[in-house]
């Protein structure tokens, strides 16, 4: 948005490989709420978008895949699940629905353990080792696909052919989230908070033998952090009916010359975006180049 404007609007027209045309309008507004329609109709949920237009994006704050908290990676994982199939968006949206409500429980309960509140408990924690067992199950499947994906990135980003690990196997799973809420209640209790299930499991990264958050370089961790991006888009095109549209932002400042001139030779098949506040290297051969000055976008 540009500076002092109160709102930008984005237009995409959305050409599917069957054919079919769909316009959409993005309305971002600097107070209130970000409008989106679909062919002029204006959609109750900007998540109804999902199904519609698939797009991968990597930034460059996507180093936090690899060096930040655990949340980064449940949310890319559980993205790259949603792009995978609609209806892991809803088991997500559950899950989270059911962990507010056994929270709020547990706070109004102050530590102690009633024969009502244990009781609402018991109800809380069959919906959530469901829901949770669900999604441990699936991530753990998506993961397993994932991985050839990101390790063949890698290898060919990085010129060398190192293993890529990723590992999932948070303990609750181990006995199933059933056994492990009961065995978790009293700490729950005394916190206040839901300690164990899938919204607190992490996913460890490998290059190599070693962790990646704590033995990557720098540029290793770029190299992986894209790879991880790129992996998710090539399983994504692979499984569904939709090649996703790959936006590149700023990729190439965060890349040496050297991973550079390997990821334009090793771009996907589909459009790919790459926006860059520098020179293009003479290895890149854009189709089209659109340049933004002043506000203005002008086409070279």
């Amino acid at each position: 948005m540009r500076e002092g404007a109160e709102l930008a609007t984005i237009r995409a027209i959305v050409r599917h490989e069957d054919g079919r045309e769909i316009q959409i309008e993005v309305q971002i507004q600097r107070q209130g709420r970000t409008v989106v329609q679909v062919n002029k109709q204006r959609l109750a949920r900007t998540r109804d978008l999902l199904g519609i237009l698939r797009v991968s994006v990597f930034s460059p704050d996507d180093l936090e895949l690899v060096k930040g908290a655990p949340g980064e990676r449940r949310r890319f994982i559980d993205e790259t699940m949603v792009s995978l199939a609609l209806k892991n968006d809803a088991r997500r949206l559950e899950l989270d629905r059911i962990l507010r409500q056994r929270n709020t429980l547990l706070r109004q309960a102050n530590g102690r353990l009633t024969q009502d509140i244990e009781f609402t408990l018991d109800v809380w924690d069959e919906k959530l080792a469901a829901v949770g067992d669900e999604v441990g199950h699936q991530r753990a499947i998506v993961l397993a696909q994932l991985q050839p994906h990101v390790e063949d990135a890698y290898q060919h980003l990085a010129g060398a052919p190192l293993a890529v690990g990723i590992h999932y196997e948070p303990a609750w799973r181990r006995t199933g989230l059933a056994n492990a809420l009961k065995a978790a209640r009293m700490d729950d209790l005394r916190r206040g908070v839901s300690t164990v299930g899938p919204h607190r499991d992490d996913i460890d990264l490998f290059l190599g033998t070693l962790p990646s958050r704590t033995h990557a370089s720098q540029g290793e961790m770029r190299c992986l952090a894209l790879s991880l991006r790129l992996g998710a888009h090539q399983l994504v095109a692979q499984q569904t009916d939709m090649t996703p549209l790959l936006v590149l932002d700023d990729v190439l400042s965060e890349l040496d010359p050297q991973r550079c001139a390997a990821l334009l030779s090793h771009l996907p098949r589909g459009q790919v975006v790459i926006t860059t506040a520098s020179v293009l290297p003479d290895t890149a051969t854009p189709e089209r180049i659109l340049r933004i000055e002043g506000g203005q976008v002008v086409s070279e």
